[in-house]
């Protein structure tokens, strides 16, 4: 493996641009689709269960919630996009092979994709963080410090999606990934309550799942405070980016190329 092989070129920017122009036909329902969930989640228990909870680590409980609903938008929006929609550009509609027969390598479709991936999620997280700030789940000087944690968030949770796609024989396979690696990280990362709630081998185990590391960045943003340790979180995010990104580029050359 060469370094000049997997480091992308210019060409990364077409391939977003090429997805951008495509989803933008489908922008009303994608966005519905996207948007819709976290909305249903922050209103139901934000305000449902909220108010038999109350407080929550000195914040109120729809304050809490929001922060996380943004972090597991990212990853639910980022992860879909690098898997069902990667898979079907990749296998149904071989749009790979035809990016293969420009000038455009596999370490160009790949960054293009996992940037798209991020970006997907930025824009899904933004619209939710609009919505959570009218209802004022959200606030601080801090949230303009989100845009960036969101789009290495993004970043990761695409990279880790496009190893499965790279892997993936049907849309079945997904099945496996979303129950083993997504709905686990939803449930026990700190989205719905503090991680120091669980016995310490959960603990111990939640703090190696990156969406943690996502939620503990975003929470203290987006509820007025810097965030404790931010250099530790960012440095497990683009760990979790860089080797996603290494083991998709050579699982995709494998299958694109042979």
């Amino acid at each position: 493996m060469r370094l000049g092989e997997i480091l992308p070129g210019t060409g990364a920017f077409a391939v977003v641009q090429r997805n951008y122009r495509v989803w933008r036909k489908l922008l009303v329902p994608s966005m519905l689709g996207n948007f819709g969930d976290p909305l249903l989640y922050l209103l139901a228990l934000g305000y449902g269960l909220g108010h038999f909870v109350g407080r929550m680590d000195g914040v109120p409980y729809i304050t809490f919630i929001a922060s996380g609903i943004v972090a597991s938008s990212v990853m639910n929006t980022a992860s879909f996009e690098g898997l069902y929609s990667a898979f079907t550009r990749m296998s149904a509609q071989r749009t790979y092979a035809a990016m293969l027969a420009t000038p455009l390598r596999v370490s160009d479709i790949l960054a293009g994709e996992v940037l798209w991936c991020a970006v997907k999620g930025l824009i899904s997280a933004v619209a939710i963080m609009i919505v959570a700030s009218l209802f004022g789940a959200i606030q601080g000087p801090w949230i303009f410090l989100a845009p960036p944690v969101i789009l290495l968030a993004g970043l990761s949770f695409g990279g880790l999606a496009l190893v499965m796609t790279a892997l993936a024989r049907s849309y079945d396979f997904f099945m496996y990934y979303f129950t083993l690696v997504i709905t686990p990280m939803f449930l026990f990362c700190g989205v719905f309550y503090p991680i120091h709630s669980l016995p310490p081998f959960a603990q111990h185990l939640a703090q190696v799942l990156p969406l943690t590391h996502a939620v503990a960045l975003l929470r203290p943003l987006l509820t007025g405070h810097p965030p404790h340790a931010a250099f530790y979180h960012i440095g497990v995010l683009l760990l979790y980016t860089l080797t996603a990104y290494v083991g998709a580029w050579r699982l995709l050359n494998r299958r694109l190329l042979r």
